[in-house]
């Protein structure tokens, strides 16, 4: 019937021009125009009748789309983005607060059913369309300001992030000193290290070195008294926040092709040295002791919902959830690219590396509880104090500290890199997507990524001045906070009952050429986690979240902030998941009809959604774009002339 059918396209008044109306997506059968949507014959059998009052515009022509250089790149981009500085500072910490070992019960029971099933959903929904954060959601264009939203995220977190290579920066450049200029054996800090051993018999607290650089050399807060006096910009780490950028710059000016090499040694030079942190660690004197109070269990820290917050909280922190980098390098994949392998690999790599990271760091730190005589709670530490005054001062201690200090601090920049590459990767590929005319052009594609990373150098000046650090601590509490839980919630609950969890499911096997068994199970799981309870744990999450938000105050050290401060955070959380809303008006305003008629309309999937996928994998586009083959069910009447004065060919 496919010949038939073709002949009789033929015999219509378009005949001759099957192909120029293949490109316009119609074919007309005996006076009748039959509009096709761009879904695949092999997963769709016929297309869906609302689709067609939904026609776009063609689309001006692209250059195409670049891909990853080979699927290793893509797995070690995507490693090199989920681990981070979090999992060196944050899990060990989390872990010996919330009850040791025990932690790892809540913390892999978040993983399993938060964390993989959300990690799956945004790298199937960046690899099936083939777009960016803001694009991809032409899937479900009520739903746009979820991309939006996820465009605030990254500015907030690329803007202070990249701080903390700064601070590595000057730590590792400082390093290259000898002695360490935070140790005691530093001239600069003989009278403060015999001031501290003369008062340990008495009740009066004094800076340790480690405390006095980071505090008066580093940041100079000293010298700020909040919020209201951020002071002058501190020229040194101004210098070091300019170097950071211009690497970043130089890292990501050719797209995936430049970036995609550079992983290869950042991504994996972390690993080697903490295996190295591990082996030293072992052979010091009292590192068991730092161990066994790192995984020590404490069965009753269960009952608390404090430690299910925290585990969940650390999974979306190291994952990258809902900030949009994973799914802008999922983008830039093979159309086929097995999905569900890649997301077990990276999850359990990254959550392997934290648990793994707590033996270097608390070997270390258990050998400086020793050599001071002191608890090892009394020497560990949170957030950047753990990675910028507990873990410098264990290294000081160690002979040969200067060459140790280098390779953590070189460890700490090559983890800090690769976040922020994902981060960064997730504004570029928004914004190209939307201005495909800045994709075409080398030239104004690097000026606007120069002028980005300007823009964000020039805002991140107010964290290197002396009050830098409130603002700092500021943005790093709200900006991945409660609008980050919104973001995940929405696109959960907005890809399993707008777009269809059946669909999204049966996208995820047409992605996969020759899906294994095993995968169609796995899929059962994950339908029922994004349905279920996926949606639960975050409201359970967010509930929480803005119990503890409005019960505890926010503070740095001694400082506490004041009520306008913590508004101002609140309002960094709110504009981001208040995109969602702000988006959604707009697509239902420019739907016609009612208002249950603009919604329905606004929750279809545009035409072009499909069609994205083609352009991803040329060996397959033949197989899914059959321009002559009308997949529509209609009627053809045939008559006597229509045998006996046509020829029919073979």
């Amino acid at each position: 019937m496919q010949d038939k059918s073709g002949k009789a396209a033929a015999g219509s008044p378009a005949g001759g021009n099957s192909r120029a109306a293949a490109e316009q997506n119609s074919v007309h059968v005996n006076g009748h125009t039959v509009t096709q949507n761009g879904h695949s014959p092999a997963t769709t059998p016929s297309p869906q009748p609302q689709l067609e009052c939904r026609a776009q515009s063609p689309a001006p022509a692209t250059a195409p789309r670049e891909q990853w250089g080979g699927k290793y790149e893509f797995l070690l981009s995507c490693i090199g983005y989920c681990v981070g500085l979090g999992n060196v500072w944050r899990f060990p910490y989390l872990c010996y607060r919330n009850g040791g070992g025990v932690f790892l019960i809540p913390y892999f029971i978040m993983l399993f059913v938060t964390g993989v099933p959300l990690f799956l959903m945004e790298l199937s929904l960046g690899q099936y369309g083939a777009a960016g954060p803001i694009t991809v959601w032409k899937c479900c264009p009520l739903l746009k300001g979820i991309g939006i939203g996820m465009l605030c995220v990254s500015t907030l977190v690329c803007l202070y992030y990249n701080v903390i290579i700064a601070w590595t920066f000057y730590y590792l450049g400082s390093s290259f000193q000898s002695p360490l200029p935070w140790s005691c054996d530093a001239v600069a800090n003989l009278a403060l290290c015999g001031n501290r051993t003369a008062s340990n018999s008495s009740t009066a607290k004094t800076l340790s070195p480690t405390e006095f650089f980071w505090n008066e050399r580093v940041l100079g807060v000293v010298h700020s008294e909040g919020l209201h006096d951020p002071g002058p910009v501190r020229w040194q780490l101004a210098l070091c926040l300019l170097a950071a950028w211009i690497i970043i710059f130089l890292c990501m000016l050719k797209g995936i092709r430049s970036s995609g090499k550079v992983v290869y040694v950042t991504a994996t030079f972390p690993y080697f040295v903490l295996i190295v942190l591990i082996i030293r660690g072992a052979t010091l004197e009292g590192s068991l002791q730092g161990v066994a109070f790192y995984l020590t269990p404490d069965w009753g820290r269960l009952a608390n919902a404090q430690v299910w917050n925290d585990a969940a909280s650390q999974i979306f922190y190291s994952l990258g959830i809902g900030v949009g980098g994973l799914l802008s390098m999922a983008s830039y994949n093979k159309f086929d690219n097995n999905v569900i392998r890649d997301t077990l690999i990276i999850t359990t790599g990254n959550c392997c590396t934290s648990f793994f990271a707590g033996f270097a760091i608390f070997s270390i730190l258990g050998h400086m509880a020793w050599r001071k005589g002191v608890p090892v709670a009394q020497v560990a530490d949170t957030g950047p104090g753990l990675a910028f005054v507990a873990y410098p001062e264990a290294l000081a201690l160690l002979p040969g500290s200067v060459f140790w200090s280098i390779l953590f601090f070189l460890m700490l920049f090559m983890l800090g890199i690769d976040t922020l590459f994902g981060n960064m990767e997730g504004i570029t590929t928004a914004v190209l997507d939307e201005f495909p005319q800045l994709r075409r052009n080398t030239l104004h594609k690097s000026l606007f990524l120069g002028a980005l990373c300007f823009c964000f150098y020039l805002m991140g000046l107010l964290l290197v001045t002396n009050g830098g650090i409130y603002w700092f601590t500021l943005i790093d509490a709200f900006a991945t906070s409660f609008g980050l839980i919104i973001i995940a919630l929405f696109m959960c609950i907005g890809i399993s009952f707008f777009y269809g969890v059946n669909q999204f499911c049966q996208d995820i096997i047409d992605m996969i050429c020759h899906c294994p068994p095993w995968c169609s199970k796995v899929l059962l799981y994950f339908k029922a986690c994004w349905v279920f309870c996926t949606p639960f744990l975050l409201l359970f999450i967010l509930t929480y979240i803005f119990i503890e938000m409005y019960n505890t105050s926010l503070h740095y050290g001694d400082y506490v902030y004041p009520r306008w401060g913590k508004a101002l955070g609140v309002c960094m959380g709110a504009t981001c998941c208040l995109q969602i809303l702000i988006w959604a008006i707009v697509a239902i305003s420019r739907e016609t009809g009612t208002l249950k008629d603009r919604f329905q309309k606004a929750i279809r999937p545009l035409n072009s959604w499909r069609v994205n996928n083609l352009n991803s994998a040329s060996g397959r586009t033949a197989e899914r774009m059959e321009p002559e083959r009308v997949e529509t069910p209609f009627t053809v009447t045939l008559t006597d002339m229509d045998f006996t004065a046509m020829a029919w060919e073979a």
